[in-house]
């Protein structure tokens, strides 16, 4: 089981508008070890797996206990957002993995994605590999790449006084982050000044994936999310 299980889509939603669109561009590929068991190594396999998955054009790198390819800096201030370098840096992540975590590589092509998972499997890295994603999407991968599924998890969704949760686009950008560093507030502000023209979906859904800790934010799916939000209620 992951975290990135909870990821809301109106396409699953408690309240379903009109022919919700499945999701088709969110696709996230992990890589774990077990403490004593198969981490001999570690470091290197952590990094040949990041390597490889540079080939087949994530949209984002995470190290867990780090982050992804867009990060925050203790020497800038929060007026440094709009002008700063907004490259993200894959090298950096890859790097910086000193031990025990949990990486990652997200997609935004199911193509991509499968075309790693068949090279993570050839690469026999000996660590385990997890796919989250839309379960028809996850088992057509493995179908196709002759991989025999060993488990599946689902997450049951959101329980209680739903009503009470913010709405469908605010939670479809705030779930993208699996530890909730982005908040529904921030979100709300981001989604008005799209609408508003005062910044661009682009500049946006970079700008909140740097509050990611795991580096799971989805930067192409959050850009999308926005422009399609631009346009709602107009």
């Amino acid at each position: 089981m992951t975290n990135t299980l909870h990821r809301y889509s109106e396409h699953y939603a408690f309240e379903r508008p009109p022919n919700p669109k499945p999701v088709q561009d969110d696709f996230i590929v992990f890589a774990m070890a077990s403490r004593g068991i198969n981490d001999d190594d570690l470091v290197e396999k952590y990094r040949a797996f990041l390597r490889l998955a540079l080939k087949y054009h994530p949209v984002n790198l995470g190290d867990a206990t780090k982050g992804g390819m867009l990060r925050p800096r203790r020497d800038l201030n929060p007026q440094a957002h709009w002008r700063r370098d907004h490259r993200p840096d894959p090298e950096e992540v890859i790097a910086g993995i000193e031990g025990h975590t949990t990486v990652a590589a997200v997609f935004d092509d199911y193509q991509d994605m499968k075309a790693f998972v068949d090279a993570v499997r050839g690469a026999k890295l000996g660590i385990s590999v997890n796919i989250s994603a839309p379960i028809d999407q996850a088992e057509r991968c493995c179908r196709e790449n002759g991989i025999t599924r060993h488990s599946v998890e689902y997450s049951l969704g959101f329980c209680g006084r739903v009503d009470r949760l913010p709405d469908a686009t605010v939670l479809e950008l705030t779930t993208m982050c699996g530890h909730g560093m982005v908040s529904a507030n921030f979100a709300k502000k981001m989604i008005d000044w799209v609408k508003e023209n005062r910044r661009s979906a682009a500049a946006v859904a970079r700008t909140m994936a740097r509050f990611c800790s795991c580096g799971v934010f989805n930067i192409s799916r959050a850009e999308s999310i926005l422009n399609e939000a631009r346009t709602k209620n107009r």
